[in-house]
């Protein structure tokens, strides 16, 4: 009894307490996970009736055949993969040089365009003044909109900012200096290679927040051609919701429906199999990129 008194005193108890927590936050993040995954493999009768509770019931492959067929959504992935990769690097080559610009010491002027930055994090032209400056430039219906949109996060340059400053020693620049480095050439042979950890933070977070963009496609895009995945898995989605609630509310004849029972069958199917190949890439990416977190947002977030 002593030992385990001891054991469950101070620190170990809670070390066990948190464990337990994160424990449970695990099974609650995880449950809706398994439930997308097996309603994809899953008979949609089942599903719609709410008898799924875990595991698939009825195994069936049809939605993800329906989606290897549906050209839209493979066009619609094209899409999305071109405006996340050029998006991110256009993001990165932006957001980077920029921070650390204003993690020297030495900049000129380096509090007022600090002040300048940050005003804008909290006053924004609108939507309407942002979409006529858009239509001024020609950029709208254009896929370039979906890549410069919003090509600096300012909380993510403040980040990069604050871990520049904290990372790399003033005395490395200074002796690159003296032996003739450029500012640009310490920069790229320098403070980049030194750097990989924020480089990765940095990217992921340009790269998700660019996978799951819908919102300019919807105010910006006309034309199906550029739309990119989320917009065709979100019209998935209300397609399926509209043609619920029209078969609960609205008297049809048998056959119709039947038909819409078929068709909202078939899209409470698809749209579980769309979601998983939506999110797959980004699952597989992130634990590879996991291990650069704790170094790049905390050195990123902590000042001194």
């Amino acid at each position: 009894m002593k030992a385990l008194r001891r054991y469950m005193s101070g620190s170990n108890f809670f070390q066990i307490c948190v464990t337990v927590i994160l424990f449970l936050f695990f099974c609650v993040e995880l449950y809706p996970i398994l439930y997308v995954i097996s309603s994809s493999f899953s008979d949609p009768d089942a599903v719609m009736a709410g008898e799924l509770v875990l595991w698939p019931i009825g195994f069936t492959l049809e939605g993800y055949e329906f989606v290897f067929q549906y050209k839209e959504i493979w066009m619609g992935y094209a899409n999305t993969v071109l405006y996340t990769v050029a998006g991110t690097l256009l993001n990165l080559a932006v957001t980077l040089p920029c921070a650390y610009a204003l993690s020297r010491e030495d900049l000129v002027g380096r509090g007022g365009l600090m002040v300048v930055f940050m005003v804008t994090m909290y006053v924004g032209g609108g939507l309407i003044p942002g979409y006529l400056n858009m239509k001024s430039f020609g950029l709208v219906n254009t896929r370039l909109i979906m890549i410069i949109d919003g090509a600096l996060s300012v909380y993510n340059m403040i980040v990069a900012r604050t871990f520049f400053a904290n990372t790399i020693p003033g005395e490395l620049t200074d002796a690159a200096r003296i032996d003739g480095c450029s500012d640009f050439g310490i920069f790229s042979r320098i403070v980049m290679p030194l750097s990989k950890a924020i480089v990765a933070v940095m990217g992921l977070y340009y790269g998700v927040g660019h996978w799951n963009s819908y919102f300019n496609a919807m105010i910006y895009l006309d034309d199906r051609k550029k739309y990119p995945l989320q917009m065709f898995l979100r019209e998935i989605l209300l397609d399926s919701k509209v043609m619920n609630q029209v078969n609960d509310n609205v008297e049809m004849t048998q056959e119709q429906i039947r038909i819409l029972q078929e068709a909202a069958k078939s899209a409470n199917l698809v749209k579980y199999c769309v979601i998983i190949v939506a999110t797959l890439p980004m699952m597989l990416i992130y634990p590879k990129l996991q291990k650069f977190f704790e170094k790049g947002v905390m050195i990123g977030s902590i000042k001194g």
